[in-house]
């Protein structure tokens, strides 16, 4: 397939897609970038210039999940998906959905406590609890004034960006749901707000220190920068507004530490917030089982990527990917040098020998842990959000006759212990691509980032995204024997069978003037 060339079958024509431009400090529209939607971003001092989107469906999923007793379908995602545009909303009121959902589970279950429960200690009798509702509120990283939000769902996939405006953040999601979309609503509903409100704390914290997490940023962003040009000598202010005035080695020995420790304590909270969001999803799904067996089944592989000022921070459980295009050498690249692909995560499968020798070594006893090269003989991926039947017997017990899993000796046996990284952005470093497994089926990380790489030279106010899903079409109809038209009038469901669902964020990173869109196939 040339590059460029779009999926032209009728019957698959785009159903959502969402984008918006940068605009640079002076106002003026960036050279290169496609004004199709008409929005401008003003610039702040980020460390992405812009992203570009796309999912592809090959799943047949309900349009709206129940869970909640229909809340999230009613009430919730309704606010928070934007699937035509990047909608500028207050970010104090930019989740406020969550407050009802609080109020509605009051009254319906009586339930609502403020003790977290980390996945090592989920019992029966886990409470409840909602951050939302408890955490200090205050002018935060994540607290702009407003910020853009968009996303949308794909067959079980969802995917959801929020941008903002005043200091160049960016959030990105990406909730890979197996056996339903519940666990991928559930944390579309919800996980962006946890994490907000975590990193409320580390704000808290730094406050009760006379500094702020936006002055955090910028003084550990000034050290960024006198790395970067090789400065000898500078002169940076400190969180409290004073000047150190020396050495780059020595100013940089006094605050390496608390510039590294503000790192561990952003990925604690991204940490903390995914554990929050297990308890509370399970504990949604012991309330509900009774009269939807299937919720114990269902779960989520998670992916988060959050831009904090010069730093890029990576969580993910299961078997979706953030893989980083950069110079080897550390060095800026011309157009025409290969990019290496490092990968920010890690791959939490049966397949990978050392989360294979980690599930046998937590079973000991249990000789049929692995069954036909899955988890119990139901499961490819090691660590999910959800799937409940196999981290608690009362939910494995609302399963009946052959869904239900025979000698569940010691669950759990998925677990949601996260993989994190922090990553450093430096001038080699040129753009970041998310992905569900379903992209990874098909291509090598190598093989990514050569087609955006190629694609970006070729069309630099094109959509990356979305030509590596239409390559992955291509490679996908070839493998089945079919033409590309062929393959996308398939209908959802019965063309699981030749490809997944599949999700693709690409972010561009540094300065590189691009436009903005993303997409989603249904």
């Amino acid at each position: 397939m040339m590059h460029g060339q779009t999926i032209t079958d009728p019957g698959e024509e785009i159903k959502i897609s969402f984008g918006y431009n940068f605009t640079d400090d002076s106002g003026e529209e960036s050279d290169g970038i496609d004004n199709c939607h008409g929005i401008k971003l003003q610039r702040a001092n980020n460390s992405f210039s812009c992203l570009s989107g796309a999912a592809l469906s090959a799943n047949a999923t309900l349009a709206n999940t129940n869970i909640c007793n229909g809340l999230f379908g009613a009430e919730i995602l309704p606010a928070l998906d934007s699937p035509t545009s990047f909608r500028r909303i207050p970010s104090s009121q930019s989740f406020s959905r969550l407050d009802l959902l609080s109020s509605s589970l009051q009254s319906n279950l009586s339930i609502l406590s403020v003790s977290p429960s980390s996945p090592s200690t989920l019992h029966d009798d886990d409470s409840f609890s909602w951050r939302s509702t408890s955490a200090p509120r205050s002018e935060g990283f994540l607290n702009a004034t407003e910020v853009k939000i968009a996303g949308g769902a794909a067959g079980e996939d969802r995917v959801q960006a929020v941008c903002s405006e005043e200091n160049g953040s960016l959030f990105c999601g990406i909730y890979d749901g197996f056996n339903g979309r519940d666990a991928a609503d559930f944390l579309a509903g919800t996980l962006y707000e946890t994490i907000r409100n975590h990193l409320n704390l580390i704000d808290w914290e730094l406050e009760q220190d006379s500094g702020k997490l936006s002055d955090h940023l910028d003084f550990c962003g000034s050290l960024h920068d006198a790395v970067q040009d090789g400065k000898s000598s500078t002169k940076i202010k400190d969180t409290s507004g004073n000047v150190n005035q020396g050495s780059y080695v020595d100013c940089f020995s006094k605050v390496e530490k608390s510039c590294d420790s503000f790192k561990q304590k952003v990925l604690k909270s991204l940490e903390q917030a995914l554990f929050q969001a297990e308890s509370d999803f399970l504990h949604m799904v012991e309330q509900e089982m009774d009269d939807r067996p299937d919720l114990v089944s269902i779960g989520c592989c998670v992916l988060v990527v959050l831009l904090l000022g010069k730093n890029i921070y990576v969580l993910n459980v299961g078997d979706s990917r953030a893989v980083l295009a950069t110079h080897s050498d550390g060095i800026s690249i011309c157009n025409d040098e290969v990019l290496q692909a490092v990968q920010l995560t890690s791959s939490h499968n049966v397949d990978d020998e050392s989360e294979r020798t980690r599930l046998l070594k937590d079973h000991p006893d249990d000789p049929s842990t692995i069954v036909a090269g899955k988890v119990k003989g139901r499961l490819k991926v090691t660590r999910a959000l959800g799937v409940g039947y196999l981290k608690k017997k009362t939910m494995n017990g609302a399963l009946m006759g052959i869904l239900r899993v025979r000698n569940l000796i010691s669950p759990p046996y998925v677990s949601v212990q996260p993989h994190m990284t922090v990553h450093e952005i430096s001038s080699s470093d040129q753009f970041v691509v998310l992905g569900s497994d379903g992209l990874f089926d098909f291509f090598s990380n190598d093989e990514v980032v050569k087609l955006v790489h190629s694609y970006i030279l070729c069309h630099p106010s094109g959509d990356p995204a979305k030509f590596l899903v239409e390559q992955l079409v291509m490679r996908a109809a070839d493998c089945a024997g079919f033409s590309m038209e062929e393959l996308m009038s398939i209908p959802a469901g019965r063309r699981r069978k030749y490809h997944d669902d599949i999700t693709v964020i690409v972010i561009i990173l540094g300065m590189n003037k691009r436009t903005t869109k993303a997409s989603t196939y249904r």
